[in-house]
């Protein structure tokens, strides 16, 4: 096993793929996510902003691992692997992607609130969050989504 102190963070190929990695998972949650706030926002129907955010991030994290069983399948995966693929080895990286991106929103505009300049930054902390956990994943036990 290897401590944490001869652990490497400089390997370029390893953050590349991991970006990548990141980067489908953002997209998965990004689509439930705002798709829902979007969904409120224009309905106007009346609902607590902590009850919407919730819905979000579940609803994020629904189209995430809707997505990455897709990709996972387009990689010749059978659905069962893929699915049980998609919910083990990023679900702590959905989670902490969606939080973030959800705390920003309400830190930045009070909550369920989908604005031009709040969606980029959004998805910026979206990706950034769960990017080293996600390199690390790779690099120590050689495990990614896609």
């Amino acid at each position: 096993m290897e401590t944490t102190a001869n652990f490497n963070w400089n390997c370029k190929h390893t953050w590349k793929t991991s970006a990548k990695n990141t980067a489908w998972c953002v997209l998965g949650c990004a689509i439930g996510d705002f798709g829902t706030i979007l969904f409120f926002q224009i309905s106007k129907i009346p609902f607590p902003v902590l009850g919407i955010m919730t819905l979000a991030i579940i609803n994020g994290l629904i189209t995430s691992i809707i997505l990455e069983t897709i990709v996972l399948m387009r990689q010749k995966f059978d659905f069962s692997k893929a699915i049980r693929t998609a919910l083990g080895m990023s679900f702590i990286s959905m989670i902490s992607m969606e939080i973030a991106m959800n705390l920003t929103d309400y830190i930045l505009t009070g909550g369920a609130i989908l604005t031009w300049w709040v969606v980029p930054i959004m998805l910026i902390v979206g990706f950034l969050t769960p990017w080293p956990y996600n390199y690390w994943r790779l690099k120590k036990f050689n495990q990614a989504c896609h």
